[in-house]
């Protein structure tokens, strides 16, 4: 599979329907970081970006999508690309 990190091409494997989650509405900037980007403003749009993961509804699916396929940029599924790299490290460890 290609590397997409755009979660508005996501697809439920339930219903083969686009996941509609908000991060396809105004509040997709927070989700990937931008060239030359300082840290702090990097964390704070993160931490604003886990904050829409949290109420949304498929955020389950988008994490299960980004671990599965490697997305490597941008915060899916409520998980910033150095924590799925944790997840999948530790996964494979155990």
């Amino acid at each position: 599979m290609t590397d997409n990190p755009r979660t508005d091409v996501l697809l439920d494997p339930r219903h083969d329907a686009l996941l509609d989650g908000p991060c396809r509405s105004g509040e997709r900037e927070v989700f990937e970081r931008g060239a030359n980007e300082p840290a702090e403003a990097a964390r704070q749009r993160e931490e604003a970006a886990k904050a829409v993961c949290h109420r949304c509804p498929v955020r389950l699916p988008c994490r299960r999508h980004a671990l599965a396929d490697r997305v490597l940029h941008g915060v899916r599924g409520g998980l910033t690309p150095d924590e799925r790299h944790l997840l999948l490290v530790n996964s494979q460890g155990a």
